[in-house]
């Protein structure tokens, strides 16, 4: 298992998540919602410890 990878199906919606959640937090002022810069860059650089840790995001 190479770690270094995210599934092709688990990257864009990593993406879209950590984006929404991030426009959310734009939009209603709550601070918590900036977490979602860790989908997102798990995401963009395409390496997730989730999958480290789980052993489960096989590519």
């Amino acid at each position: 298992m190479d770690v270094n990878k995210i599934r092709k199906v688990c990257r864009p919606f990593r993406i879209v998540l950590g984006s929404a959640l991030i426009g959310y937090g734009v939009y209603s002022g709550n601070q918590w919602f900036y977490l979602g810069a860790i989908p997102l860059i798990a995401g963009l650089t395409n390496f997730c410890p989730l999958c480290i840790i789980t052993k489960k995001c096989d590519v």
